[in-house]
């Protein structure tokens, strides 16, 4: 790897500036789900246990640089002391000056530091050379367990690293490490599900995945606009009729490229879009003027799960259909669950990642199951368009 982890650093007495993601769910300044706080636990534990002094850096919500109460990383201290039971949680009403140098200086073995909000200075989302010094010069080790923030060039997550001996903590470790076995180096044939409304937001995406994966498979809204493309009719359904031509662009790209695109071969279409709608399967080409595509078929899935079966490595991002309802969630379920069952045979690599993808694959009870599930968003998605991601560049450097 061309980063160092934690397993490279000697850490004994000394501070480590750990940036995390705490941009946890919150609900009458309670947190709500602390998964975020405890993906990082890992890390602060190998941290003490090494003997250093672990200092959170972190971000929550959109102050704009300046301080809201509301946004207080003060909220999630609760949660992050019932993650870190055996330890003593201290928090600094800033991310720099004497407030942030008295909680670091006064801190012993064993204890933890949590930094107040980084947004609330304007320098962060700046990449503020004197911001990322003045944190810099609270420690001795910079170590970035943050990959859902890697894909901006803050003062805390590009700025820092660049000033201090720097390496990857367990999440970033793990996240890296997947994604390179999923698109970097993969075991081949590699298919990756693409799904989610439109086209001309994953236009990137698409670009850069026909050239590296063997097959890829369009879902949700986004497969509607090619089958306009193709000359298919879609009745009501989400489509970008403007972006056929951009459609069949990537098609051609593809098919030089030697990928095999797979659209549904059958729909589920209703004249209403809610639960437990009337509902129908048909021929992909026999959508009724007054309806709306919603769903693959099952005869989709079924060839779906033959390529799945042909493949080793999985990249998934997006569902295939209108999975929040019911039954539109029949598809994407169906193939979510194929892919489990593959990667627990040993036969698959199944990497996914995105905000909707993450509460598909947990809703049809397979994320558990899945080599890897991302906890990123916006970081996971410009790494499978290939971008390069600053937080993680800052840490070759």
């Amino acid at each position: 790897m061309a980063w160092k982890t934690l397993d490279d650093m000697e850490l004994a007495g000394k501070v480590v500036l750990l940036r995390v993601d705490l941009n946890v769910p919150m609900e009458n300044g309670v947190v709500t789900d602390a998964t975020r706080i405890e993906r990082i636990v890992p890390t602060v534990s190998d941290i003490l246990a090494k003997g250093g002094k672990p200092v959170l850096l972190a971000h929550f919500g959109r102050p704009k640089g300046k301080p809201v109460p509301d946004m207080s990383l003060a909220a999630v201290l609760p949660s992050l002391q019932a993650a870190l039971p055996q330890t003593r949680v201290i928090f600094a009403t800033d991310c720099i000056g004497l407030p942030a140098k008295t909680a670091v200086a006064e801190m012993v073995a064993g204890d933890v530091v949590l930094l107040e909000n980084t947004r609330f200075h304007e320098g962060e989302e700046k990449n503020d050379a004197m911001l990322a010094a003045s944190m810099a010069a609270l420690g001795d080790v910079y170590c970035n367990d943050a990959f859902s923030a890697a894909h901006r060039a803050h003062s805390s997550t590009e700025g820092i690293a660049r000033l201090l001996p720097n390496c990857a903590g367990r999440l970033m470790q793990a996240e890296l490490s997947a994604l390179e076995a999923a698109l970097g180096t993969p075991q081949r044939p590699v298919v990756a599900v693409v799904g989610g409304a439109k086209v001309s937001t994953k236009l990137d995406l698409l670009g850069n995945l026909v050239g590296k994966v063997d097959h890829l498979v369009i879902g949700g809204g986004m497969a509607n606009t090619f089958l306009v493309a193709q000359g298919v009719e879609v009745g009501k359904s989400l489509a970008e009729r403007d972006m056929a031509d951009t459609a069949r662009a990537i098609m051609s790209k593809a098919d030089a490229a030697g990928c095999s695109i797979h659209l549904p071969v059958d729909i589920v279409v209703a004249r209403e879009f809610k639960a437990g709608a009337a509902s129908e399967v048909l021929e992909v080409a026999a959508c009724p003027a007054d309806a709306m595509i919603l769903d693959a078929g099952p005869q989709t899935v079924a060839h779906l799960s033959t390529v799945f079966s042909g493949c080793r490595t999985l990249i998934w991002n997006g569902p295939l259909g209108a999975f929040e309802i019911e039954p539109f969630d029949m598809a994407t379920n169906a193939a979510a669950r194929k892919a489990a069952e593959l990667t627990a045979a040993g036969s698959l690599i199944s990497v996914a990642g995105g905000g909707d993808t993450v509460a598909a694959l947990n809703k049809a009870g397979a994320a558990e199951a899945f080599t890897y599930v991302s906890s990123a968003g916006g970081a996971f998605l410009e790494w499978m368009e290939g971008k390069d991601l600053p937080g993680v560049a800052a840490l070759k450097a």
